[in-house]
């Protein structure tokens, strides 16, 4: 059993990490920080949680308090992960950070994209990038990640077997993307107020989205992006579209591209249907599919994930797995839920 601490419990991504360890057989949360909730029970803030962790209550974010655990999520904001990390690395086994402190090899695209220069650049290579599907073997290597989020797992998951292949050109694709609410954290914020929120959607970050240098880097191609708000509590629909590189391709053409992608990813689901984020739902599964439309030259591929498991906890779940040496799919769904 792996005693693990998780940084930032108290947060979405957090809480999700709690309730996927719970149905873990081999992580044990020893300890739970969430510097705003320090003093409160993890089932008083989470009564989702309550039955599996009645006696554990949030503490304030202290190093010391994490000394020899076999590994740490980090679930805080941008940029907090920084401060931590130099001093951390020495206290625990492995670290597994879902912010984006560690995801940009290039350390001069932080002031450029995140408006300030990053704290620790030297450390920028002691972490993978953590999506195990298109960067396994680095993982396994490494003793810490950089677990990347959800728009950018989707826009990777569907664009970089293409890209790779040779099958679309690396320039002039286009990403659209909507997310859930979820997606913008749980402090309260006046545009995503209920009524804020719902019965609306809605583009933000137009041109120049700082996840776009992290979706550059991940699927090797120039994109243009741009983010959506969903009124739904979770999910990313990500639409991308590419030009083919033979204006004679077809759809089966892309679909074998994929497929051979995907053949023995348990948690890539390569169809003929449209995705759906309902789909998706409380699972580690990304949905995907393509399509070329000889009319108008496009190839159009789209992905269907839940932004919480897949695009945050259970993506660094799957990473801890693959650190701690447990078979990768070990304690994540692949079923969603539903209605």
């Amino acid at each position: 059993m792996a005693k693990v601490g998780i940084v930032g419990a108290s947060g979405y991504a957090g809480a999700e990490l709690l309730r996927l360890a719970a149905g873990h057989p081999d992580l044990d949360v020893a300890v739970a920080t969430g510097d705003t909730q320090a003093g409160t029970a993890v089932g008083e803030l989470y009564p989702s949680l309550a039955a599996a962790y009645g006696d554990l209550t949030f503490t304030a974010a202290e190093p010391a308090a994490l000394d020899g655990v076999d590994l740490v999520f980090l679930a805080l904001p941008h940029g907090a992960s920084q401060a931590l990390v130099p001093d951390l690395a020495h206290r625990v086994g492995h670290i597994v950070d879902m912010a984006a402190d560690f995801r940009l090899r290039d350390p001069a695209l932080y002031p450029e994209w995140y408006g300030e220069a990053h704290a620790c650049p030297q450390w920028l290579d002691r972490f993978a990038y953590g999506l195990p599907e298109l960067f396994r073997p680095q993982i396994e290597a490494a003793d810490h990640v950089a677990a990347p989020g959800c728009y950018v797992t989707a826009a990777a998951l569907a664009l970089a077997p293409l890209v790779r292949s040779g099958f679309v050109e690396p320039t002039g694709v286009v990403v659209d993307a909507a997310s859930g609410v979820s997606g913008a954290g749980r402090g309260p914020q006046p545009h995503l107020t209920f009524c804020a929120v719902d019965e609306g959607f809605s583009a933000y970050g137009l041109v120049g989205h700082r996840h776009t240098p992290e979706m550059e880097q991940a699927t090797g191609a120039s994109i243009l992006f741009t983010p959506h708000l969903a009124p739904m509590n979770r999910g990313i629909l990500a639409t991308c579209y590419a030009r083919p590189t033979d204006p004679a391709c077809t759809t089966a053409d892309a679909r074998a591209v994929l497929d051979e992608a995907y053949a023995d990813e348990q948690f890539v689901l390569v169809g003929d249907q449209p995705p759906s984020t309902k789909a998706t739902l409380g699972s580690n599964m990304a949905h995907l599919t393509v399509a070329v439309d000889p009319r108008t030259g496009w190839v159009l591929v789209l992905a269907a994930l839940d932004n919480l498991v897949k695009g945050a906890a259970g993506q660094a779940v799957q990473c801890a797995n693959l650190l701690l040496g447990r078979p990768e799919g070990t304690g994540l769904p692949s079923a969603g839920v539903y209605p």
